[in-house]
């Protein structure tokens, strides 16, 4: 071979290197780009002749191993922000659009909202499970968030981003989970519906036995209602929290746990003033004592935490988890706690927020 077809080779090479090397420009946008570099590259190497071409398919395979894994290093260094509404709530409303968009100002990511079914109506009467699956499948069609991405939850919406965390086969992994008001060692009582048709349903199913087949299939919050005074009925009727805490004994499963204590940060803000969660200490997993509604027990002395249920002990002694209080009542946060308890978490190394959002 003489020596000007060795320098075309090296340089179809060189042309071949710098294109794939610029992959992180070109993946960030569609499939059609990555077809075109394909093409170009196939052009430049036939453009060299026969014995240039007999080498396409070793270097092909390189290209490819080269776009893999530059696909995957910039969907590990770029997020997006994705926003589901939650009970009584939807994407439309004017509260969960402000929210939103002060996260995405403070952490300059992008924002998505994810609905669950029609939004208001089936927040209340779609059951927990079945809402968390509605949202696995969503985030797992979404290729903003591949390389991962972070929840910030309100209320029984860190119920529902929870179940994407330790129920969601295939999807992609949660970063950071930064919990507003969350239920996750259950609620003694769940808060009137309001006014209005579907209340006056929601009103009703709330005031009827709360462990029955019915309610539990029609109505969501029974899902996470924990009555002190009837645990056993609670761990043999109750159909989410139950599962998603593993209280159950002969049902535990170490992936829910596995992918739990893989969070980077567990950030749990109690408001001080909480007067609809009971009681306010579940918002970092504290509750009663089985058996009796006082006192109230700090997380690290109930059993979900002494016994590592779900990885919570483990992510304690990791030094993950952060245990704030604030002022105001359910959800009454200000944009200065917002900027100092929440941004923070999304910014930089922090992929994308799944905000999710509950309405008393």
């Amino acid at each position: 071979m003489g020596s000007s077809s060795f320098f075309a080779i090296l340089f179809s090479f060189f042309i071949i290197f710098q294109l794939s090397y610029s992959i992180p420009f070109i993946v960030l946008h569609d499939g059609n780009e990555l077809s075109t570099f394909y093409d170009i590259g196939f052009v430049v190497i036939h453009m060299e002749g026969s014995m240039i071409s007999a080498l396409y398919h070793i270097l092909g395979e390189l290209i490819r191993g080269i776009l893999v894994f530059m696909y995957y290093v910039v969907n590990l260094s770029s997020f997006s922000a994705v926003t589901w509404a939650g009970i009584g709530d939807q994407c439309s409303n004017k509260g969960v659009k402000q929210f939103t968009g002060l996260l995405r100002n403070f952490s300059n990511s992008e924002g998505y909202c994810i609905e669950v079914g029609d939004g208001t109506w089936d927040s209340w009467f779609i059951p927990m499970k079945e809402q968390a699956e509605i949202v696995c499948n969503k985030v797992k069609e979404m290729e903003e968030l591949r390389g991962g991405y972070n929840i910030v939850g309100l209320s029984q919406g860190n119920l529902i981003g929870r179940g994407v965390v330790e129920f969601c086969d295939g999807g992609p992994p949660v970063k950071n989970f930064v919990s507003l008001a969350g239920p996750h060692a259950g609620t003694a009582s769940v808060p009137l519906c309001g006014s209005g048709v579907f209340c006056i349903i929601a009103d009703n199913l709330i005031k009827s036995p709360i462990y029955s087949d019915y309610v539990q299939t029609h109505l969501a919050p029974s899902g996470y209602l924990k009555l002190p005074n009837d645990i056993p009925k609670y761990l043999e009727k109750c159909r989410f929290l139950p599962k998603l805490n593993n209280e159950l004994p002969d049902e535990r499963n170490s992936t829910y746990k596995e992918r739990f204590s893989s969070l980077e940060n567990l950030v749990l803000i109690k408001f001080e003033q909480d007067t609809v969660l009971i009681p306010k200490e579940t918002s970092w997993f504290g509750y009663y004592p089985d058996g009796a509604f006082q006192p109230v027990l700090p997380p690290q002395k109930t059993k979900l935490y002494t016994e590592d249920w779900i990885g919570l002990k483990t992510l304690d002694e990791a030094g993950r988890v952060k245990y704030i209080s604030v002022g105001g009542n359910h959800l009454g946060i200000s944009q200065s706690d917002m900027k100092q308890y929440v941004a923070p978490y999304l910014e930089e190394k922090a992929s994308a927020e799944v905000i999710t959002r509950y309405s008393s």
